[in-house]
Parts: structure tokens; sequence; C-alpha cells
């Protein structure tokens, strides 16, 4: 590095505010991950209550429940959901390359709904054209709204026929870099899952039991979603915080050179100084 004393001094205090800013990135990552961890629990929680609901409405239509028939045009789905932000190092690419390999093995055409303006940015570098896209939550309170509108197309998709198999790729916390990419299928739905209840008396019900079973299985598909959206949202804020750190290292090296380089252009501004006032101080011969 080069420069006058007054230059690298300025580049010190850019560097301070920089870090600054990288702090508070990387604070806010850290609150936004611990909130979606407990609301994490909760959609559990709701989902487990809709399954013991939907075991309850399979007492009423048999264990041995077929599945509906699936239109032979219909294709497969891929609900792919990425980034919002920047700042999370190769979160949306990763997410993107498993949708790659997804959609050369699906046996049927296949569509992409795409969350997260990151992903949609980068999306045609993968030869990845989704025909519906949406923000990616910034809260966890926004997630209920999100789910819903990614489960109407959803629906709209796989009523029309458009659909017979529908899977979302999102990014859950874990792994060696914080997260890994996971593929969960929704439809056709496994009613498998859920066992028979064993109570003694069956519930009341005011439906008839495969429209109850229609709109339980709905409403699971939902908890569904919004669980993996709520595992993305964690994940992207863990990538960003592990990038924040890693820029916050460097940040550091960086100050400590320019540390380094200032002592040393003070110090010889001082030692000229001295030279200068020494050598004018001698007697001129």
């Amino acid at each position: 590095m080069s420069g006058t004393l007054s230059d690298v001094e300025e580049r010190i205090g850019t560097v301070h505010k920089l870090s600054a800013v990288i702090a508070a990135m990387r604070g806010i990552a850290a609150s936004r991950l611990q909130d979606a961890h407990g609301h994490i629990g909760a959609i559990r929680l709701y989902a487990d209550t809709i399954g013991e609901a939907i075991g309850h409405a399979l007492s009423f239509t048999g264990p041995d429940r077929a599945e509906p028939p699936s239109s032979a045009s219909g294709g497969a789905l891929f609900i792919v959901l990425c980034a919002e932000q920047g700042f999370a190092g190769s979160f949306s690419a990763r997410v993107l390359e498993v949708t790659q390999v997804a959609l050369r093995k699906a046996q049927n055409p296949a569509d992409v709904l795409l969350i997260g303006d990151r992903g949609l940015l980068v999306a045609p570098d993968y030869g990845i054209a989704p025909s519906w896209s949406a923000p990616m939550i910034a809260h966890p309170a926004r997630t209920p709204h999100l789910a819903g509108r990614i489960a109407e197309a959803v629906f709209e998709r796989v009523s029309g026929g458009r659909a017979t198999s529908v899977s979302v790729l999102h990014a859950a916390p874990g792994g060696s870099e914080g997260y890994d990419v996971v593929q969960t299928r929704l439809v056709p739905f496994d009613y498998s899952r859920f066992p028979l209840p064993h109570a003694a008396l069956p519930p009341r019900i005011t439906l008839p039991p495969e429209d109850l079973l229609a709109r339980l299985v709905e409403e699971y598909i939902f908890a569904e979603i919004s669980e993996a959206l709520m595992l993305s949202f964690a994940a992207e804020n863990e990538a960003r915080m592990r990038a924040m750190i890693a820029a916050h290292d460097n940040v550091t090296h960086s100050l400590d050179a320019l540390v380094g380089q200032a002592r040393r252009l003070r110090q010889d501004a001082i030692t000229e100084e001295i030279m200068e006032l020494a050598t004018g101080s001698l007697p001129v011969g």
C-alpha cells in the first residue's frame, strides 16, 4: 500500500464505518435467525394438530383411501425458495443448482414457482424460467400471507390438471456451511403419514367426510409451505450472519494493515522533521 498519511487516515475512517455497518447487519441477521427458530416450533405444532385431524378424517373415509386420479398431461411443479436480500454468499446459487438437477430428472414438463428476488435475478444463468414469482419474506410475520399466495398458485395448477406432482426446494439450517438444500414432496399427498386414532368415540363432524378430508389436506399443505418458508428464512439469515463474520475478519485484517502503515508514515514524517531540524542547526561552513 502507498499514499500519504492523510490518505491512509481517511481510509482508516472509511474502514471503521464499514466495520460498523457489517456489525449491524450481523446483529440483524442473528436476531432474525432467533426469531425464525421460535416460529418454526409454532408452525410444526400447528401442522401436528392438522395431521391429527387428518387421521380422524381418514377413520371416516377408510385407511385404504385411493389417490385421486391424475391427469396424464400434467407435469411436475417445483416451488423454489431463494434469498430476498444480498450478502448471503452463494445461498441462492446452491438452491438453484439443486433445482436445475431436479428439473433435468423430471419425467414430464416441469414448471417453477420462484420465491426471492435474488434468486429471480440469477435464475436465467441456470436455464430456469419461472412462470410465477414473488418476493421472499423479510420478517416471519409475513409468512402466512406469502404461504397463502403460494398455496393458491399450487391448487390452481393442480385442480386445472397442469401439475400432478408438487415439490418444494429450499434451504434448511444445518450442515457444515450452516444450511442444507432439501426437497419435500407435497403432491401426491402421502396419507400413510397419519395413523388412525384409537379413541373409543369418533369425533362429531358437520361436513361430508371427503370434503372434510380435502380441506384438511389443503390446510396441511399450507402448513408445510409455511414451514419451508420459515426454514429458508432461517437458513438465509444463517448464511448472511456467516458472510458478515467473514467480512468482519477481512475488514479487521485490512484495518490492522492500514494502522500499521499509518504508524510507519507518521514515524517517517517525524524522522524527516528531526533530520531537517538537525540539518538546519548545523553551522554553514
